[in-house]
């Protein structure tokens, strides 16, 4: 291909995403705001999620498209997600014949799916412009994406899924995209709270997606002197997923929230991010959720109200010791010491999960436990995951180090 070729077909792409959104008819958006979760299970976790009270679910992969027809099934809606390539696994939005791959295998999957009746929207990509100093490549090919489905589905809205950011990097976002039907901004902690007034200053006029909606995330949280950041109790990330859902219901532009995750994932801790345990166990979050969603549960899960560790620093073979303030019918604690996560990865990648330390423990109940710290030097937590008769389950943990 001659370097002209190429000039040609990359300045068509960019006369294409700046053509005015009225070059496609937008498809109608949800009567009834979407309500539900990011998904990352089996069909008995999607069972869970529907009986919980979700209407829709929202799908990352085009290998995730068994969904589809898993939600049918229960009568809840999916957002499908396409996979757009990611410039930081070398992804490279100015090799055109990266780019033309990419729309053919797109297109030929919308092409196959547009008629399924559990879809609700496609999502094109997620966070494609992390790690990126500018974002404007990855989405104007977003945009241009969105405007090729859009031909081929008039039915269903398109929807770009973004992190949330700075002041600059809304203004740019209001600014683009303009074949885009929704923005789906992925949203954790504090940038939940005061959402409407940042996308009004913005310029922001789009419906929005609340992509992702997550509790102090492992990049925000407050650390300990040797870097181990601090996981909040499951009590303290329902009672923020009942903060922010409350919010949201206050702003007409937002047209649906998608709590993050419904299923397991390690990432920093194996319990930050995921919204159930090992097995699908529900938890204090999942029936913040539910409340929220209009189906309360029957019978609360039981709930960690306090955690407190001896110490934060140890001697090796030193005794630590630790308790916690918790409400639930015949609780059963589980204590479980492990190193801290090392192999982290950047954008949400799942990890491989960190080694279980064995300690001597000199005593342990429902509400504490005495141990005998690792001999080896290091940084551990300390896990706390509580259950109750019907299964359910509450969790902490306590990072320290052994020096």
């Amino acid at each position: 291909m001659t370097r002209l070729a190429v000039r040609l077909i990359l300045l068509a792409a960019a006369v294409f995403a700046l053509l005015p959104s009225a070059a496609f008819a937008s498809p109608p958006l949800p009567g009834v705001p979407w309500r539900g979760a990011a998904f990352s299970g089996d069909r008995a976790a999607l069972e869970k999620l529907a009986a919980a009270g979700a209407n829709a679910v929202r799908v990352y992969h085009e290998r995730d498209a068994w969904v589809l027809d898993e939600a049918r099934k229960l009568g809840i809606g999916v957002l499908m997600g396409l996979d757009v390539g990611l410039p930081r696994y070398g992804f490279r939005f100015d090799d055109p014949k990266a780019i033309a791959a990419q729309e053919k295998r797109i297109l030929a999957f919308v092409r196959r799916h547009r008629n399924h009746p559990a879809l609700r929207a496609w999502v094109i990509g997620n966070e494609v412009e992390h790690g990126m100093d500018d974002p404007l490549p990855a989405w104007r090919e977003i945009n241009r994406l969105a405007g090729l489905i859009k031909a081929l589905d008039p039915a269903h809205p398109a929807v770009m899924s973004v992190n949330d950011g700075s002041p600059h990097y809304l203004e740019q976002l209001g600014k683009c995209c303009a074949q885009v039907d929704m923005i789906g901004l992925n949203l954790y902690a504090g940038s939940a709270f005061g959402l409407h007034s940042r996308i009004r200053a913005a310029g922001i006029g789009k419906p929005l997606l609340i992509a992702e909606l997550g509790p102090l995330g492992q990049w925000q949280a407050g650390r300990k002197p040797w870097g181990a950041p601090v996981e909040l109790t499951s009590r303290e990330k329902a009672d923020y997923f009942r903060r922010a859902l409350g919010e949201f219901a206050k702003n007409p532009q937002v047209r649906g929230v998608f709590a993050f995750l419904w299923g397991e994932k390690q990432e920093q801790t194996a319990t930050w991010h995921g919204l159930l345990l090992a097995g699908n166990t529900l938890t204090e979050m999942t029936d913040a959720l539910a409340e929220a969603w209009g189906r309360p549960a029957a019978k609360a899960a039981p709930s960690i109200l306090g955690i407190g560790i001896s110490a934060d620093e140890f001697a090796p073979g030193a005794v630590v010791s630790s308790t916690i303030d918790l409400r639930g019918d015949t609780p059963v604690t589980g204590w479980q010491v492990y190193q801290e996560a090392a192999d982290l990865r950047g954008g949400g990648e799942a990890e491989p999960p960190p080694l279980p330390v064995s300690v001597e423990v000199l005593f342990a109940d429902a509400a504490s436990i005495r141990f005998r710290a690792p001999s080896v030097p290091g940084a551990y937590r300390l896990f706390i995951t509580v259950r109750d008769a019907s299964g359910k389950a509450a969790t902490a943990n306590l990072p320290f180090l052994v020096k």
